[in-house]
This record gives C-alpha cells, structure tokens and sequence, in this order.
C-alpha cells in the first residue's frame, strides 16, 4: 500500500484523533482509520502487507505493535483477533465492539463484518462487505475479506472476482492469486489453479515457503492421481522449508508426515515408513519453546499413527494392531487430557481393520472417528460398501464432495467419493 495521508484539523493532536486514510486518502473510496498515533498506523499498514505476502511472524508483530501504540484503536484490535484462535481471540472481540461507536463508519461497518464472520454467520457478513465495496470502491481490504465471505458460502465464482478487484487495486500482493487458485481447485479446474499458484510462488523471495501456493500445487497433482509429482513440489518446499529460518525453529516433521501420507495411499507403504521414521527424527530429543513435552507426544502419537498403517498396507496385521494397543494405552494413561484423541484413535483402529478385512470391525471403530474429516468419511464409506450398506457409503461420498476446505485430506478423498458416487448412484 502506499502511504497514508493524514489531515488534521488546526486543534491539537491531543484533542482529536487524526484520521488517517490507506492509500490514496480519498476518502468516500477507501477506508479510513481513525487514531491519534502515527506509530498505530504505520503498524497497521504494515501489518497488512504482511498477511497480503504470507509473512505471518511478522504480520503478529506488527499487529501487536498497532495495539501497543494505540489500545484505543478498534482497527488494531481486529487485526490482533486475526492473529488468535477463536478462544483466545474473544478479548479482542469484545474490544472492537466496545470502541466500534468512536470509529469511522467504514471502520464501523468492517468491524461489523468481521464480529458476523468469526461467529460463522456468513449471510450477514457477505452483507456489510458487499455495502462496504460499493461504499468504498478502492479499497482492497474490502474486496479481500469479501472475496473470503463468498468462498467459505462456496460462491467461488463471485470470490474469484472479488480477488481480481483485490488485484486491479494492488497486484503485487500475492495472498490474493494464492486464493483465486483454492478456488479454481475446488471448480476442478486444476490447471488454471495451478497456473495462479506459480505467479504466487514467482512474487515472493526464492527461498521463502509459503504454505498456500504450494501446498495447492501438491493438492491438484493429487486430484489427478500424479504422486511422483506432488512429491517434487513437496520435495522442494521441504528444501525453502529448511533454508529460510521462517519457521522459527519448529522442525520440518509434519512435512516429511504429509510425504508419508501420501506414499502411504499410492501404495508406497515402505516409503511411507522411512518418511515417518524420518520426521519424527526431526523432533528436537528434549523440550523447546517450539516443540513442548505435551507436543512431543503429540509426534510421538503421528508416528505410532503411521508406522501403523503402513505396517498394515504391508500385510503385517498383528504388528499394526500390537502399536494400535499402544496408542490406546497412551490415551487412557492421558487421563482427561488424552480424551480428546479418541477419534484419532477410533481412525486408526477403523484404518487396520478394514485393511486387515474386518470390515464390520472397521465400521464400527469408523463411525467414531472426526467425521468432519473427509478421509474418515472415505474410509468409512469403503467400509460400508465392504458391508453392503450402499446407501450410507453414497451419503459420506456426497458429503465429502461436498467439503469445501481445500487440504491434503480432501484431496486425497475426493477422486475416490467421485468414483463411488458414480459406480452406485443409479443402483
């Protein structure tokens, strides 16, 4: 963005607030922020440029320093909510509400429209950002959050030209292209998706790892069943992952999991083992403010987790099961910390069942698992089709073409739901 301009009236800074517009300051086109500090705004702007570039570390720095330089500024407690997971980010919730009223009402407006987006009312948002862009035309603010609306309500047409207006105002910024792609993904249009993926990756530095642009391309190579492929583009994010310092030290051990994920369903059930094996090896061996005892046996478990179902595609069934047990008896020694990885175990023991041929077994460990996650759901709906349950294996298969969020689980679910949908809908 270029620079704010600020006017201020011949009162003191100190008895008004200086209005501060983004970019060009005009302002019945863009919005305009109100704060008695330069800092708060500097910070703010700053602090967009970084989300709009993938530069998360930074983009919660400076949204901190926006609130350090002014508590006041209703603006800069929406960007510190952004910053947070739902529960932690209530108190900034409630801040922005409470100093909405002395703001400006395009900030008004804005803030409204993002209170209605965290608490899921998508209807109401996609309304303040639609009266938002016609009262403010050029900001791209706006145009980004409605284009963000419109995807999650699965309007993807309309998000793609919300984030091309995003672009007309400022193309430089590559958040924008990388969400055109997750869209064009979900319309299957795979190459134009991937095509929107690479400009991102060609805008930002060359060893920087953005997570979006790549993780896309990997996840359209799978929509077409091209492993080998999806594993180069993983092979050189691990390679960015590894020389730019951007994670902070956390180790590169979920992206050597997401290798073995997906060795692990093309039928690589020995690579998929050594990719396991290879990541958790990465886990620093003691304790560190990135990787916590608690999150060690977090990994712990994810390898357990995959040396398990590989060792079953292998065919050694009473080796996967004998990890299985483990993996139960470190929930239960959890106590009530550990019940919140029943589903994930239910995923595994379903996972060796069917594989062993116990379908009914499967099915009943299955139907435990996170169904809100479409590979559960897939294998869940082989299970069903292994029982002669059609009918419940179609409505998993339906729900998991319907599934939305673009991921390795979608991507890896999605071609195989098509399929059953196909071979069973008119039966």
């Amino acid at each position: 963005m270029r620079d704010c301009k600020c006017f201020v009236g011949n009162l003191t800074r100190s008895a008004i607030a200086i209005v501060l517009l983004i970019s060009s300051g005009y302002a019945q086109k863009q919005l305009t922020l109100t704060t008695a500090s330069p800092e708060a705004k500097e910070n703010f702007v700053q602090a967009i440029n970084a989300l709009e570039s993938f530069q998360f570390g930074a983009f919660t720095t400076a949204a901190q320093k926006t609130v350090a330089a002014d508590s006041n500024f209703a603006m800069g407690h929406m960007l510190m909510a952004a910053t947070l997971g739902p529960q932690q980010r209530q108190k900034h919730l409630d801040k922005f509400a409470a100093l909405a009223p002395k703001a400006s009402t395009g900030e008004q407006l804005y803030l409204q429209g993002m209170t209605h987006f965290y608490k899921n009312e998508d209807g109401k948002a996609l309304e303040a950002f639609q009266k938002l862009s016609k009262m403010l035309p050029e900001d791209r603010m706006v145009y980004m959050m409605l284009g963000n609306v419109h995807r999650r309500m699965g309007n993807l047409s309309e998000a793609i030209a919300a984030f091309e207006a995003a672009n007309r105002i400022d193309a430089s910024l590559p958040r924008a292209w990388s969400f055109i792609g997750d869209c064009y993904l979900l319309q299957e249009k795979y190459d134009k998706a991937r095509m929107h993926y690479k400009q991102v990756v060609d805008k930002v530095d060359p060893d920087a790892s953005p997570f979006g642009p790549f993780f896309g391309q990997i996840w359209a190579d799978l929509y077409e069943g091209k492993p080998d492929h999806a594993l180069q583009i993983l092979d050189e994010y691990l390679d960015r992952y590894n020389r730019n310092g951007a994670a902070q030290g956390f180790p590169p051990v979920w992206i050597w999991n997401h290798k073995g994920r997906i060795n692990l369903e093309f039928g690589r059930a020995a690579e998929a083992l050594r990719c396991y094996e290879i990541g958790y090896k990465s886990v620093p061996p003691a304790s560190t403010t990135q990787v916590d005892s608690i999150q060690k046996l977090v990994w712990l478990g994810r390898l357990h987790h995959g040396r398990a179902r590989s060792l079953a595609k292998i065919g050694k069934h009473e080796e996967a099961w004998k990890i299985a047990e483990g993996v139960k008896k470190m929930i239960e020694d959890g106590g009530k910390e550990g019940e919140q990885y029943w589903p994930a175990y239910h995923y595994l023991a379903g996972y060796l069942k069917l594989e062993s041929g116990d379908s009914k077994a499967a099915v009943e460990h299955l139907k435990q698992s996170n169904l809100d996650d479409p590979f559960h759901k897939l294998l869940l709906a082989r299970a069903s089709l292994k029982v002669g349950d059609k009918a419940q294996a179609l409505k998993l298969s339906e729900e998991i073409v319907k599934f939305s969020t673009n991921n390795i689980e979608r991507a890896l679910s999605y071609p195989e739901a098509k399929k059953i949908i196909a071979m069973n809908a008119s039966n």
